[in-house]
């Protein structure tokens, strides 16, 4: 239900902005290209974050979210055929080692069964990565604010089933709204806009370095408002993480034997 709020309250943002600048969605010509980037960039992630969030810790969950570029890496040159030079192989190697650090740390943490939860929480951001390449394989003259308007429509009718079958267990308050709202608003609705445009100007890879900011974030409310300990291995796993994006997507080069932050970067 919580995704679906999400979703569906950006979605209505957007069309009160689009009534505005009397923007239209060419629903009719753009369905298609609408709904593959509603589920694979909204509604599947979203729903596999909510899963993977009733095991993992916050905190883990933010950094397993910025692995997004090292994805995206991997699918933009599969997909549109982007070539890797040594940077990006060391930092996608660096990465997923980081990944496994991880992986295999929480296993022994969690026992039981969390192999479902953990796969869940890397293919959300596999799925950022696929539908950003997408984005910019795929260009049918659309703009980023309709790229955004219409998945978003497309991504709270694709979860609209999901929700009823699994309603709140509680009554939402008046706070829970006020968060709801400020996550579709802000978090969704508009950062999507400037998401769009960057992939439209920057590339996929580069448009997916925004999870930079996640790790430290998540880890910082996860230690302050859920009291969720920061062990060593989610800070060793963490950095190499986020060393290896960096690398992958040329935010870091290798100079010598030494990496330095690219002038792209």
């Amino acid at each position: 239900m919580l995704v679906e709020l999400r979703v569906g309250i950006a979605a209505l943002f957007l069309w009160l902005v689009s009534t505005r600048m009397k923007k239209s969605l060419s629903l009719s010509s753009h369905w298609r290209h609408y709904l593959i980037i509603g589920v694979v960039n909204s509604a599947l992630p979203f729903l596999l974050f909510a899963y993977a969030a009733g095991t993992l810790s916050a905190s883990l969950l933010s950094i397993l979210n910025s692995t997004a570029p090292i994805f995206g890496a991997v699918v933009a040159s599969i997909w549109l055929r982007t070539p890797m030079d040594r940077s990006t192989i060391i930092g996608l190697i660096i990465g997923m080692c980081g990944v496994g650090l991880l992986v295999g740390s929480n296993v022994s943490i969690h026992g039981d069964n969390p192999w479902l939860p953990l796969i869940a929480g890397l293919g959300a951001p596999l799925c950022y990565g696929i539908a950003s390449t997408y984005t910019k394989a795929n260009a049918v003259k659309l703009d980023p604010f309709n790229n955004a308007h219409g998945s978003l429509w497309m991504a709270t009718l694709i979860n609209l089933p999901m929700a009823f079958a699994a309603p709140p267990i509680h009554n939402p308050t008046m706070v829970d709204w006020a968060a709801a709202t400020g996550l579709s608003v802000l978090c969704t609705g508009f950062a999507y806009l400037l998401y769009f445009r960057l992939i439209e100007d920057v590339g996929p890879m580069r448009a997916l370095t925004v999870t930079f900011l996640i790790p430290v974030f998540g880890v910082l409310w996860g230690t302050l408002f859920l009291g969720e300990p920061v062990g060593w291995n989610l800070l060793i796993g963490g950095v190499m993480i986020l060393l290896g994006t960096g690398l992958a997507n040329g935010v870091l080069r290798f100079s010598g034997t030494h990496p330095v932050i690219s002038e792209k970067g």
